[in-house]
């Protein structure tokens, strides 16, 4: 007790003996007013940062559902609608009867390009059950239902003779082998094609693919399959090359960047690199040139990347707030055009954390231009120019005047006034869609071509070097074109990589362009 009593003696001094409170405030009222408004304000941005911080770690990332966690909760709605509807069908002969006949409403919707396997049932007896007289046929049903093989591996054989001249018994003659990418290795073109289609569409890691190639009895090594991606890589370089050459020479082309994880040995842990995108989509307004998207890999984020990449390139160049690109705009190389969606995304963060009736009227104001977006989409250039100065410019002057209006009525320090400068330090890129009927309100376009980026690194983690990164560029630019332009990327990349195999010649690359292999272009209805 005694111990207990000096201790708490003690504290009862080191408590006297601080200074109070009230010794280190000022008396001045006005200058007490100040400090506690300083407080609050800070204090706002505090809980508005920790919102921010509990959203991101526990709650949604965007303002709607991500589409893949959509589908599963459909998914699972689905199965279960189905379960009640087989119970109801085994109880119910009028119920399984009505969804029967419903089903055979899609007798004819598979493809035709589908190999089909006929059988045919019969009757055994062909004479009448009820005269004996030999039946006539009158006709025929007909059911499609779609069959499966599973991926299944097969050896192709070469053999190639070797002649001799039983004469002079010196000549041998033998057919030349055919060329192969890996020379002296196993797989076909088509199983590189395979590999890389599940590696960087399909978002399989290598040592996935092993262990599934492992069923069925194929016992390849992760770094067996390394090897052929790297090959196939290294090979497909120069179309790679001239697909960011082809949309270099358009005239307005989107950009964006998303982190590449890249194993960094000597530390013994990953370093962050960049892949950077460059996309193009001009069916929106009608445009002739096809889709494409050309990512490039880089150790870092700096501004002289897309300096290099961009090299050459003049237009309109559509993207997010990154002052990087604001470099080839001061050099006069390009007009920048900025992406509403940004903005629109930091008052809806705003809103999202709590009451917010600015950041809510804001997000109102830049709907209604959204809304008059999706009116005009499939247009030609010239329409949506026009539709867009009699209806989106009376909003966006309406805009400008209120926000720098909401602006001087806040505290400078909140994350609303970050939002509404974010949006009027970038006016003159944001606007530039009123005139120019080529460019999109926002950067959605290129966004969308990061996410299949983001997929592969969810799964693969990291990249195992800088030149896996590239690898990772090269392949991934051609395949996601692929899906632009609607063609099959395994049928394409199995093709091209034959082609250059058996030297195809480089005065002809363009034939091997994504692009090259789709059935039609159509514009964006």
């Amino acid at each position: 007790m005694a111990i207990i009593a000096s201790r708490r003696c003690g504290e009862c001094d080191l408590i006297s003996n601080m200074p109070p409170m009230a010794e280190a405030l000022p008396d001045d009222p006005n200058t007490l007013k100040a400090m506690l408004l300083a407080e609050r304000v800070q204090n706002e941005r505090l809980l508005q940062i920790i919102r921010e911080l509990q959203r991101h770690r526990f709650g949604r990332r965007a303002e709607t559902l991500p589409e893949d966690q959509l589908l599963l909760g459909l998914e699972e709605a689905e199965q279960i609608e189905a379960a009640g509807q087989a119970e109801e069908e085994n109880s119910a002969s009028q119920a399984r009867g009505e969804r029967t006949a419903k089903r055979r409403t899609n007798r004819g919707s598979l493809p035709a390009h589908l190999p089909r396997i006929e059988t045919v049932i019969d009757v055994q007896d062909k004479a009448c059950p009820c005269c004996k007289n030999e039946l006539h046929r009158i006709g025929e049903d007909v059911s499609e239902r779609l069959d499966v093989i599973p991926a299944q591996f097969r050896v192709l054989v070469v053999r190639r003779p070797k002649y001799a001249c039983r004469a002079c018994e010196e000549a041998v003659v033998q057919a030349p082998a055919p060329a192969r990418l890996i020379e002296g290795g196993i797989p076909t073109e088509a199983t590189v094609a395979q590999v890389l289609v599940s590696k960087y569409a399909d978002h399989l890691p290598l040592y996935r693919q092993a262990q599934i190639y492992a069923r069925q009895g194929i016992n390849l090594d992760r770094s067996t399959l390394a090897d052929w991606v790297g090959r196939a890589a290294f090979l497909l370089r120069p179309v790679h090359e001239r697909l960011l050459g082809m949309l270099k020479s358009s005239t307005k082309l989107f950009a964006d960047e998303t982190t590449a994880p890249v194993l960094d040995p000597g530390r013994g842990r990953t370093k962050t690199g960049q892949l950077w995108a460059y996309a193009r989509d001009d069916r929106p307004w009608g445009g002739g040139d096809p889709p494409g998207v050309v990512y490039l890999y880089a150790p870092d984020r700096k501004a002289e990347r897309p300096i290099a990449h961009l090299a050459g390139f003049k237009g309109v160049l559509q993207v997010d707030g990154y002052a990087g690109y604001r470099v080839l705009a001061e050099r006069g190389d390009v007009e920048l055009a900025f992406c509403w969606s940004h903005v629109r995304r930091r008052f809806y963060e705003l809103a999202a954390a709590g009451p917010a009736p600015i950041a809510s009227e804001a997000m109102d104001r830049i709907g209604r231009l959204y809304a008059i977006e999706k009116d005009v989409r499939g247009r030609s250039a010239e329409e949506r120019r026009a539709v867009r100065q009699e209806k989106s410019q009376p909003i966006l002057d309406d805009l400008e005047p209120w926000l720098r209006e909401k602006l001087a009525l806040i505290s400078q320090k909140t994350k609303l006034a970050e939002a509404i400068r974010y949006a009027l330090s970038r006016w003159a890129g944001l606007t530039r869609f009123i005139d120019d009927g080529r460019v999109e309100i926002d950067s959605n376009v290129v966004e969308r071509s990061i996410r299949p980026i983001a997929l592969t690194r969810k799964n693969a983690l990291f990249a195992g070097s800088d030149g896996g990164g590239e690898h990772w560029a090269v392949v991934a630019s051609l395949i996601e074109t692929c899906k632009l332009n609607g063609v099959d990327p395994f049928v394409y990349l199995a093709d091209v990589i034959a082609k250059i195999v058996n030297g195809h010649p480089n005065s002809q690359i363009d034939d091997l362009l994504p692009w090259a292999y789709a059935p039609a272009i159509k514009a964006v209805a």
